[in-house]
């Protein structure tokens, strides 16, 4: 039985010798003195501080992007044992991406996953024309989801390339469709694989990633207040140790804090205090003088409301309470001043199409109280739902104005504190967050005494319920915030146009030495970066020259060779338009390293026009030598420039201001120069 062992075992092994000099070369020109500068260098700040946040397991937001590619930083940072205790703020004040690989950024990480999702794809696509279903066809076609999954999951720009495969691929469905060799059954089965693969696939991986991320990041941090009261209650400490032990109903009596839901421009709560409204405002409009109503963004003691039944004077919970449900009319009673929470037809202060909200004094004017607040509970399941604490988002619709709490996020003046404004807003239409707000802090009230409900204010809250919010519910408020948080727009010294980007005019200072003129800059070598913008623009016009002969009837390629030529330059040509020409749309803040998933499709459309050439162009040998001799020095004129611009890819010597500003060669680019 065991005779076949007594036969010699042939291993056939083929070695790509190019590819393993440029895998090498790559890995050298990247790991070549790796641990140096040892300094945080540029966006290594917030990355470097993300990773302590993943090591204490603390909570943060990154409105960036997605958790992937900060997870990648991480588990690199636990493998080395990395322990999170580090003070990221010890900033120094081709060969960009050499520059960008080095450092712990992420355009690096979502460029390889770019690229593994087209090269997938690309090796499921020449499966798919020999033994499709096999195993090695159904590993590329997952390998590709799962890479479009991760490139979406590093920065949203990700989704960019992940739709291009998208198109490319329904371009063949279409194709397989129409292949009259193949069964219903059989196409049908083509399709439901691609759909499974590339698009179920990505959205569960995608939900992976931040299903590991909240369950690392369980603890409270610093940017909670981003997030709505269920989602930081749900976290360990923060919120959730003020919160633990409310009651979960809200009654007839019972003493809250209500949170406006919108959380811009910053959180805050519903607030009152003893001043009042000044008599004139500074445009000559009147108010009504009754007590001020705010927003605060800080937890403080005249955050408290009673909430009183319209029909009962009693300020405290019955026994047992009697919850307050969907429909129902109800009183708010600042809890520190007793006044009730108040709207009329007076201006608001600095929203005068909207109506002021105050709590009434009663001056023994014409100006009756007008307090009465019909409670709408937004997310009820039943017009019968009982308000919850944390858990119910609510708005109050003014009975007597139909007005609906507003907050309108202006700023009041001086007198105002500077906190945020409150309106009713009466002509408002549909659903918006600045109406809704939510329970936060919460306790039954017990004393009706005045003195001894203040005590009770100041005092903790104790009855232990669980808000434990569902993944899906975390996930979806955690997406929306990433999508919608408001990022510095502001000027920054190194950022740049689109149109800096195609020629190179603009450059990135990533790191200056403490002592001397030794820097890092993120900075491209000028014969890449032009070749490959040559080089897209010659496949364009060559492109359209081939569509018009082909129309004419003039086929200058093989049937093969054209389908080949539009498919590198659908993935190549097609990856550096969608990565590079949605930024001219974005209104944020933009620099270089922005355009380097772009240019790294321009590169690789580079050997693909110079093959071109070289094979279909060039007509004689004598042609092709001259060509290959031009190849030739082309390279060597990209190895040079690399090789100069190589103290400012790797910053481990210092050059002379004479040498420093011969590297300028663009009067746009800022090299530093130390004055001594």
């Amino acid at each position: 039985m065991l005779g076949f062992l007594q036969h010699p075992v042939m291993v056939t092994a083929e070695v790509n010798l190019n590819m393993v000099a440029l895998t090498a070369m790559g890995l050298l020109s990247r790991l070549w003195q790796l641990a140096y500068p040892r300094a945080v260098v540029f966006d290594e700040v917030y990355y470097g501080q993300y990773i302590s946040f993943y090591m204490k397991r603390i909570f943060f937001l990154d409105g960036s992007g997605p958790p992937f590619g900060h997870m990648l930083l991480a588990l690199g940072g636990y493998l080395g044992g990395f322990d999170g205790n580090f003070l990221w703020n010890r900033i120094g004040a081709e060969n960009a991406l050499i520059t960008q690989s080095r450092l712990m950024l992420l355009e690096s990480v979502l460029i390889f996953f770019n690229l593994l999702a087209v090269l997938s794809y690309l090796k499921f696509s020449n499966s798919q024309k020999h033994r499709p279903f096999s195993p090695r066809w159904w590993f590329w076609l997952v390998l590709t989801g799962v890479a479009c999954s991760c490139a979406v999951g590093i920065k949203y720009v990700g989704v960019f390339t992940y739709l291009l495969v998208l198109g490319v691929a329904a371009v063949h469905a279409w194709h397989v469709i129409g292949d009259q060799t193949l069964s219903n059954v059989r196409v049908l089965c083509h399709l439901l694989a691609r759909a499974a693969a590339l698009v179920v696939l990505p959205i569960l991986v995608y939900l992976l990633f931040f299903y590991i991320h909240l369950l690392l990041l369980y603890r409270s941090g610093p940017h909670d207040q981003i997030m709505s009261s269920a989602f930081q209650a749900s976290l360990e400490g923060g919120l959730a140790r003020v919160t633990q032990g409310q009651p979960l109903e809200v009654a007839f009596g019972s003493q809250v804090t209500l949170k406006n839901v919108f959380g811009q421009p910053v959180p805050c709560w519903l607030h009152s205090h003893q001043s009042t409204y000044p008599m004139i405002y500074e445009n000559g409009r009147g108010s009504s003088h009754q007590q001020q109503v705010t927003c605060y963004p800080f937890k403080d003691v005249n955050n408290w409301w009673i909430v009183k039944d319209p029909g009962r004077h009693q300020l405290v919970v019955n026994n047992p309470p009697r919850p307050v449900r969907h429909g129902d009319v109800v009183q708010l009673v600042h809890g520190m001043t007793t006044r009730l929470l108040n709207t009329h037809d007076v201006a608001a202060p600095l929203s005068p199409h909207a109506q002021e909200v105050s709590c009434y004094v009663d001056y023994n004017i014409s100006m009756p109280p007008q307090n009465l607040w019909r409670l709408d509970i937004v997310n009820r399941e039943s017009d019968t739902d009982v308000w919850k604490t944390i858990l119910s988002e609510v708005r109050f619709v003014h009975v007597n104005t139909s007005a609906i709490l507003k907050l309108s996020g202006v700023p009041l003046p001086d007198w105002g504190f500077r906190q945020l404004e409150v309106v009713g807003e009466k002509l408002f239409r549909g659903y918006h967050e600045s109406t809704v707000w939510n329970v936060e802090e919460h306790r039954y009230g017990r004393s009706q005494e005045q003195k001894e409900r203040e005590l009770e204010l100041h005092s903790p809250t104790q009855v232990d319920i669980s808000r434990n919010l569902s993944f899906m519910a975390r996930f979806s408020e955690l997406q929306w915030r990433m999508l919608t948080v408001r990022s510095d727009d502001s000027e920054h010294k190194y950022s740049s146009t689109p149109l800096d980007w195609v020629m190179l005019d603009t450059n990135i200072a990533y790191w200056l030495h403490p002592r001397t003129s030794a820097q890092i800059h993120l900075l491209g070598n000028v014969v890449i970066w032009a070749s490959a913008s040559l080089a897209t623009l010659a496949y364009a016009l060559l492109f359209v020259w081939y569509l018009l002969r082909r129309r004419r009837r003039v086929c200058d390629l093989p049937e093969d060779r054209w389908l080949r030529w539009v498919l590198a330059g659908a993935l190549c040509a097609g990856g550096w338009a969608v990565n590079y020409l949605p930024f001219f749309l974005m209104e944020k803040t933009l620099f270089l390293y922005h355009y380097l998933p772009a240019l790294t499709f321009q590169i690789l459309l580079l050997p693909v026009v110079l093959e071109h050439v070289s094979d279909h162009l060039c007509r004689s040998q004598l042609q092709r030598s001259l060509f290959t001799a031009l190849v030739v020095a082309w390279f060597t004129s990209a190895c040079h420039v690399s090789n100069m611009l190589r103290p400012l890819t790797y910053g481990d010597r210092p050059l002379s201001p004479s040498e420093l500003k011969a590297l300028r060669w663009k009067d746009s680019w800022d090299i530093l120069i130390r004055r001594y």
